[in-house]
Formats: C-alpha cells, structure tokens, sequence
C-alpha cells in the first residue's frame, strides 16, 4: 500500500469477505487487523478467504 486510496480499497475486500465485521488498515504499519464472526467462519478458512481477497485487488498479503 502507499496512499491513502489504498488503505480505503484493502479495508473495503476485507469487509466484503463473508464473516468479517470490520477492518482497520495502516499504511504506516502496512498492517490490518479484522474482526470477525467466529461462528461464521473458521480462523484457518478466514485467513485464507482474506489473503485471496487482498491479493485479488492487486495487494501482498501475508498473514502474521
């Protein structure tokens, strides 16, 4: 990410990945954090739904 746009399109397909409440994103840390519905979605599932929905907005994604 390097601008304030991208920061808004990463947070917007974190949010739309079914399960996920909401999303806040750094561009000074090039980080994000989710929260998510536990009862909706297995963590393993989540991650995996998340870093495809990041890198199929033209993003890298590596989960911590």
């Amino acid at each position: 990410m390097t601008c304030p746009g991208c920061v808004r399109s990463v947070k917007r397909v974190l949010e739309a990945v079914a399960g996920v409440h909401g999303a806040a994103v750094s561009l000074e840390q090039g980080e994000a954090v989710v929260d998510f519905d536990p009862g909706r979605a297995t963590t393993v599932d989540l991650v995996a739904d998340l870093v495809n929905a990041v890198e199929a907005a033209g993003y890298r994604a590596q989960p911590l």
